[in-house]
Protein backbone atom coordinates (compact mmCIF):
# COMPACT_ATOMS: atom_id res chain seq x y z
CA UNK A 1 0.00 0.00 0.00
CA UNK A 2 1.40 3.36 -1.00
CA UNK A 3 2.00 5.76 1.92
CA UNK A 4 0.81 8.67 -0.23
CA UNK A 5 -2.26 8.72 -2.48
CA UNK A 6 -2.89 11.16 -5.33
CA UNK A 7 -6.26 11.96 -6.89
CA UNK A 8 -7.24 14.66 -9.38
CA UNK A 9 -10.58 16.43 -9.28
CA UNK A 10 -10.43 18.80 -12.19
CA UNK A 11 -7.70 21.36 -11.49
CA UNK A 12 -7.44 20.29 -7.83
CA UNK A 13 -5.03 17.53 -6.82
CA UNK A 14 -5.76 15.77 -3.53
CA UNK A 15 -2.67 14.38 -1.81
CA UNK A 16 -3.50 12.02 1.05
CA UNK A 17 -1.03 10.77 3.66
CA UNK A 18 -1.90 7.10 3.77
CA UNK A 19 -0.64 5.14 6.78
CA UNK A 20 -3.94 5.12 8.70
CA UNK A 21 -2.92 2.15 10.84
CA UNK A 22 -0.15 4.37 12.29
CA UNK A 23 -2.12 7.65 12.20
CA UNK A 24 -0.07 8.56 9.10
CA UNK A 25 3.15 8.70 11.14
CA UNK A 26 6.18 9.81 9.16
CA UNK A 27 8.68 7.33 7.69
CA UNK A 28 11.38 7.66 5.05
CA UNK A 29 9.20 6.23 2.24
CA UNK A 30 6.30 8.52 3.16
CA UNK A 31 8.59 11.56 3.10
CA UNK A 32 10.05 10.60 -0.28
CA UNK A 33 6.67 9.95 -1.89
CA UNK A 34 5.13 13.08 -0.38
CA UNK A 35 7.94 15.32 -1.67
CA UNK A 36 7.71 13.68 -5.09
CA UNK A 37 3.93 14.15 -5.20
CA UNK A 38 4.17 17.87 -4.42
CA UNK A 39 7.04 18.31 -6.88
CA UNK A 40 5.04 16.61 -9.62
CA UNK A 41 2.01 18.78 -8.89
CA UNK A 42 4.16 21.91 -9.12
CA UNK A 43 5.43 20.71 -12.52
CA UNK A 44 1.97 19.89 -13.91
CA UNK A 45 0.31 22.98 -15.45
CA UNK A 46 -3.18 21.47 -15.20
CA UNK A 47 -2.88 21.31 -11.41
CA UNK A 48 -3.88 24.65 -9.96
CA UNK A 49 -4.32 23.81 -6.26
CA UNK A 50 -3.35 20.99 -3.89
CA UNK A 51 -5.57 19.76 -1.06
CA UNK A 52 -3.49 17.96 1.58
CA UNK A 53 -5.18 15.59 4.02
CA UNK A 54 -4.69 12.38 5.98
CA UNK A 55 -6.42 9.01 5.75
CA UNK A 56 -8.24 7.48 8.68
CA UNK A 57 -8.52 9.06 12.12
CA UNK A 58 -5.75 11.67 11.93
CA UNK A 59 -3.83 14.04 9.73
CA UNK A 60 -0.32 12.98 10.78
CA UNK A 61 1.04 11.76 14.11
CA UNK A 62 4.59 12.96 13.48
CA UNK A 63 7.72 10.83 13.28
CA UNK A 64 7.09 7.11 13.62
CA UNK A 65 9.22 6.44 16.70
CA UNK A 66 9.44 2.77 15.74
CA UNK A 67 11.62 3.90 12.82
CA UNK A 68 14.12 5.82 14.97
CA UNK A 69 16.80 3.13 15.02
CA UNK A 70 16.58 2.76 11.25
CA UNK A 71 16.74 6.51 10.67
CA UNK A 72 19.84 6.82 12.87
CA UNK A 73 21.74 3.66 11.91
CA UNK A 74 24.58 5.82 10.51
CA UNK A 75 25.24 9.48 9.87
CA UNK A 76 24.71 9.23 6.12
CA UNK A 77 21.25 7.74 6.59
CA UNK A 78 20.36 10.32 9.22
CA UNK A 79 21.46 13.32 7.14
CA UNK A 80 19.63 11.96 4.08
CA UNK A 81 16.42 11.54 6.10
CA UNK A 82 16.51 15.07 7.56
CA UNK A 83 17.37 16.57 4.16
CA UNK A 84 14.41 14.71 2.62
CA UNK A 85 12.14 15.96 5.40
CA UNK A 86 13.20 19.55 4.77
CA UNK A 87 12.76 19.06 1.02
CA UNK A 88 9.05 18.51 1.64
CA UNK A 89 8.78 22.01 3.09
CA UNK A 90 10.74 23.52 0.21
CA UNK A 91 8.40 21.85 -2.30
CA UNK A 92 5.35 22.98 -0.33
CA UNK A 93 6.36 26.57 0.29
CA UNK A 94 8.53 27.53 -2.67
CA UNK A 95 6.64 25.75 -5.46
CA UNK A 96 4.06 27.10 -7.90
CA UNK A 97 0.89 25.51 -6.52
CA UNK A 98 -0.96 26.80 -3.42
CA UNK A 99 -1.87 24.19 -0.81
CA UNK A 100 -5.05 23.93 1.24
CA UNK A 101 -4.74 21.75 4.32
CA UNK A 102 -7.70 19.59 5.39
CA UNK A 103 -6.83 18.58 8.94
CA UNK A 104 -8.61 16.34 11.43
CA UNK A 105 -7.45 14.40 14.46
CA UNK A 106 -3.83 14.63 15.50
CA UNK A 107 -1.28 16.85 13.76
CA UNK A 108 1.91 16.20 15.71
CA UNK A 109 5.53 17.25 15.24
CA UNK A 110 6.37 17.05 11.55
CA UNK A 111 2.67 16.70 10.79
CA UNK A 112 1.93 19.96 12.58
CA UNK A 113 4.82 21.54 10.68
CA UNK A 114 3.18 20.54 7.40
CA UNK A 115 -0.05 22.22 8.53
CA UNK A 116 1.89 25.46 8.97
CA UNK A 117 3.52 24.97 5.55
CA UNK A 118 0.08 25.15 3.89
CA UNK A 119 -1.25 28.41 2.42
CA UNK A 120 -4.72 27.98 3.93
CA UNK A 121 -6.07 25.44 6.40
CA UNK A 122 -9.48 23.97 7.11
CA UNK A 123 -9.65 22.11 10.42
CA UNK A 124 -12.24 19.61 11.51
CA UNK A 125 -13.49 20.01 15.06
CA UNK A 126 -11.40 17.01 16.17
CA UNK A 127 -8.10 18.57 15.10
CA UNK A 128 -5.40 18.70 17.76
CA UNK A 129 -1.77 19.71 17.39
CA UNK A 130 1.45 19.91 19.35
CA UNK A 131 5.23 19.79 19.04
CA UNK A 132 6.76 16.98 21.16
CA UNK A 133 10.30 17.49 19.88
CA UNK A 134 11.79 19.33 22.86
CA UNK A 135 10.54 16.70 25.29
CA UNK A 136 12.16 13.99 23.18
CA UNK A 137 15.47 15.81 22.85
CA UNK A 138 14.77 16.40 19.15
CA UNK A 139 14.39 19.61 17.14
CA UNK A 140 11.72 21.07 14.86
CA UNK A 141 12.05 21.22 11.08
CA UNK A 142 9.89 22.68 8.31
CA UNK A 143 11.03 26.28 8.78
CA UNK A 144 8.95 26.34 11.97
CA UNK A 145 11.47 28.43 13.91
CA UNK A 146 10.57 31.21 11.46
CA UNK A 147 6.97 30.36 10.52
CA UNK A 148 5.52 29.68 13.96
CA UNK A 149 6.44 33.06 15.54
CA UNK A 150 5.16 34.81 12.39
CA UNK A 151 1.85 32.97 12.69
CA UNK A 152 1.07 32.90 16.41
CA UNK A 153 3.54 35.43 17.84
CA UNK A 154 6.86 34.83 19.63
CA UNK A 155 5.38 34.17 23.08
CA UNK A 156 2.88 31.60 21.92
CA UNK A 157 5.54 30.00 19.72
CA UNK A 158 7.80 29.51 22.73
CA UNK A 159 4.90 28.01 24.70
CA UNK A 160 4.14 25.55 21.93
CA UNK A 161 7.77 24.57 21.39
CA UNK A 162 9.23 24.62 24.90
CA UNK A 163 6.19 23.49 26.87
CA UNK A 164 4.79 21.11 24.26
CA UNK A 165 1.34 22.61 24.81
CA UNK A 166 -1.50 21.06 22.86
CA UNK A 167 -3.87 23.23 20.87
CA UNK A 168 -7.33 22.21 19.75
CA UNK A 169 -9.17 23.23 16.60
CA UNK A 170 -10.72 26.31 18.21
CA UNK A 171 -7.28 27.57 19.26
CA UNK A 172 -5.90 26.84 15.80
CA UNK A 173 -8.59 29.06 14.34
CA UNK A 174 -8.15 31.77 16.98
CA UNK A 175 -4.34 31.83 16.64
CA UNK A 176 -4.34 32.00 12.84
CA UNK A 177 -3.02 28.47 12.23
CA UNK A 178 -6.34 27.63 10.53
CA UNK A 179 -8.74 29.84 8.59
CA UNK A 180 -11.89 27.69 8.82
CA UNK A 181 -13.23 25.28 11.46
CA UNK A 182 -16.03 22.87 10.52
CA UNK A 183 -17.45 19.52 11.64
CA UNK A 184 -15.14 16.66 10.67
CA UNK A 185 -17.64 15.33 8.14
CA UNK A 186 -17.57 18.64 6.27
CA UNK A 187 -13.81 19.21 6.38
CA UNK A 188 -12.75 17.78 3.03
CA UNK A 189 -15.74 19.25 1.21
CA UNK A 190 -14.95 22.71 2.61
CA UNK A 191 -11.28 22.38 1.68
CA UNK A 192 -12.29 21.41 -1.86
CA UNK A 193 -14.60 24.44 -2.05
CA UNK A 194 -11.70 26.69 -1.05
CA UNK A 195 -9.40 24.97 -3.54
CA UNK A 196 -11.93 25.20 -6.38
CA UNK A 197 -12.37 28.91 -5.71
CA UNK A 198 -8.62 29.45 -5.97
CA UNK A 199 -8.45 27.23 -9.08
CA UNK A 200 -11.00 29.52 -10.72
CA UNK A 201 -8.78 32.58 -10.31
CA UNK A 202 -6.11 33.70 -12.73
CA UNK A 203 -3.29 31.14 -12.57
CA UNK A 204 -0.73 33.86 -13.25
CA UNK A 205 -2.08 36.14 -10.52
CA UNK A 206 -2.21 33.33 -7.96
CA UNK A 207 1.34 32.20 -8.79
CA UNK A 208 2.60 35.78 -8.64
CA UNK A 209 0.86 36.44 -5.32
CA UNK A 210 2.31 33.29 -3.82
CA UNK A 211 5.78 34.09 -5.17
CA UNK A 212 5.76 37.69 -3.93
CA UNK A 213 4.38 36.84 -0.49
CA UNK A 214 6.85 33.99 -0.05
CA UNK A 215 9.73 36.04 -1.40
CA UNK A 216 9.40 38.53 1.44
CA UNK A 217 10.15 35.80 3.98
CA UNK A 218 12.06 33.36 1.75
CA UNK A 219 15.56 34.21 2.92
CA UNK A 220 14.56 33.99 6.58
CA UNK A 221 12.71 30.70 6.06
CA UNK A 222 15.57 29.24 4.01
CA UNK A 223 18.05 30.22 6.71
CA UNK A 224 15.79 28.69 9.36
CA UNK A 225 15.59 25.44 7.40
CA UNK A 226 19.38 25.27 7.13
CA UNK A 227 19.90 25.94 10.84
CA UNK A 228 17.13 23.50 11.79
CA UNK A 229 18.74 20.78 9.68
CA UNK A 230 22.03 21.05 11.58
CA UNK A 231 20.27 21.12 14.95
CA UNK A 232 18.00 18.21 14.04
CA UNK A 233 20.87 16.01 12.85
CA UNK A 234 22.72 16.72 16.11
CA UNK A 235 19.61 15.96 18.18
CA UNK A 236 18.90 12.64 16.44
CA UNK A 237 22.49 11.56 17.06
CA UNK A 238 22.40 12.39 20.80
CA UNK A 239 22.32 9.30 23.10
CA UNK A 240 19.99 11.19 25.45
CA UNK A 241 17.50 11.48 22.59
CA UNK A 242 17.70 7.75 21.92
CA UNK A 243 16.83 7.05 25.53
CA UNK A 244 13.91 9.50 25.51
CA UNK A 245 12.54 8.09 22.27
CA UNK A 246 12.80 4.54 23.60
CA UNK A 247 10.79 5.55 26.67
CA UNK A 248 8.16 7.35 24.54
CA UNK A 249 7.70 4.76 21.77
CA UNK A 250 4.39 2.90 22.25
Amino acid sequence: MSPVLVEDRGAVRIITLNRPERLNAITGPLVEEFAAAVKEANATPEVRVIVLTGAGRAFCAGDDLHEYSEQTRDRETLVAYIDALQQVTKEMMFGRVPIVGAVHGWAVGGGFEWVLNCDLVVVGESARGFFPEMGLGLFVTGGITSLLPRTVGPGRARRLLLMGERVDSAQMLDWGIAQWRVPDGEMLARALEVAEHIAGLSARSVADLRRVMTQVAMHEIAAAIEAETAATVASFADPDTAARVADAAP
